[in-house]
């Protein structure tokens, strides 16, 4: 028996088409507000990494939510992500 639709998404760094529960999303809200959404479920534009270290510590090399969003994001993102590497 079929557990039913998992929605896919892809990594922006890797580019890998994963289920959503298995990466992160960081979200910019309207208000042009940007955070690590924990929940996966906050509304506003989203861009997704996979969990794991490299891809992760890559996106924070190379700016990926600065290119995703085309804005500045401020470093607190990125710090925020680089703790979530270490883990």
């Amino acid at each position: 028996m079929s557990k039913g639709w998992i929605p896919l998404r892809s990594c922006t760094v890797c580019h890998k088409r994963l289920p959503k529960a298995e990466l992160l999303r960081i979200v910019k809200y309207a208000d042009g507000n940007i955070e690590v959404d924990e929940s996966g479920k906050a509304q506003g534009r989203g861009c997704y990494v996979c969990k794991e270290g490299d891809c992760i510590r890559s996106f924070i090399k190379k700016k990926g939510a600065n290119r995703s969003f085309k804005t500045n994001v401020k470093e607190e993102v990125y710090e925020r992500l680089a703790a979530r590497s270490n883990q």
